[in-house]
């Protein structure tokens, strides 16, 4: 028996035949067997894949489907060139013709009067710091009058209405404004005639009682605040006195009884008021 197991275990009688190798001794396996490794047995050495890093490539090839530095791939655009077919910034650059000084202007303007609606005055001003010449200044807003792009009068008139019912402004700052706009003086006048003494004291008044809800302090202190409030908005003194002492009058009985001592024409003499 233990002859036999003996046989069994070495080379013997059931021991199997070696297999024979794939290739020749003297043949490598495809693809090669990494240096200096050989066959093992039946086993064929393990097939690598060369780095891209692992050896150079000659000049115009490209190692696993990538360009080798400092080539290009065919058909790329060189840097600072369009690809074919497609004009490049240099190009496109000299194809768009240079604007006249007259489109210049028409665009200046333009731009002013998306904003809101301008005077002739500020778009010629806003033509000058654009370096416009004075001679395309008076042949494009010419043009703009005739077409009735520009309308002083029309401009006078919303403007007058948007600063009063918004604003609450009396006649006297609205003429200011209208002024630093440029508007001549006969067509601002005839803008502000749309306002009469009744609307203009009517006005005053709902300034004051909007005021008086939340004003604190002794009568006295707040009469000088609130004909402070009128006189800024441009109301003579005589109308913004009135105002303030009827709507004190009308608050509380310690008011009532401040208003009952205020004159408001010697007041509004004091002041310099002419009405």
């Amino acid at each position: 028996m233990a002859g036999r197991r003996g046989a069994r275990s070495g080379r013997g009688w059931d021991a199997l035949p070696p297999r024979p190798p794939r290739h020749p001794p003297d043949e490598h396996p495809p693809g090669g067997a990494v240096d200096g490794e050989a066959e093992r047995g039946n086993v064929p050495a393990r097939r690598r894949r060369p780095s891209p890093g692992g050896y150079p490539a000659a000049p115009g090839e490209t190692l696993w489907g990538a360009p080798v530095r400092g080539e290009t791939v065919r058909g790329a655009p060189v840097r600072g060139e369009g690809v074919r077919g497609v004009p490049g910034r240099g190009e496109i650059a000299r194809s768009v013709p240079e604007q006249s000084e007259s489109e210049r202007a028409r665009e200046i303007c333009l731009r002013q009067l998306s904003a809101r609606p301008r005077t002739r005055a500020e778009l010629a001003k806003a033509l000058t710091r654009g370096q416009i010449s004075a001679e395309v200044i008076d042949e494009v807003l010419d043009r703009y009058d005739e077409v009735g792009i520009i309308d002083d009068a029309a401009f006078a008139r919303a403007w007058v209405s948007s600063r009063h019912h918004g604003r609450g402004l009396a006649r006297r700052a609205l003429a200011n404004e209208l002024r630093q706009r440029g508007v001549d003086t006969e067509v601002a006048s005839e803008a502000l005639e749309t306002l009469d003494d009744e609307a203009e004291a009517a006005t005053a008044r709902a300034l004051v009682d909007r005021k008086l809800r939340s004003a604190a302090g002794p009568p006295e202190a707040v009469f000088r605040r609130l004909v402070g409030m009128l006189a800024r908005k441009g109301y003579p003194p005589g109308v913004a006195i009135r105002a303030v002492k009827d709507a004190l009058a009308a608050r509380d009985a310690e008011a009532a009884e401040f208003a009952d001592q205020i004159d408001p024409d010697a007041l509004a003499d004091e002041a310099g008021d002419p009405s």
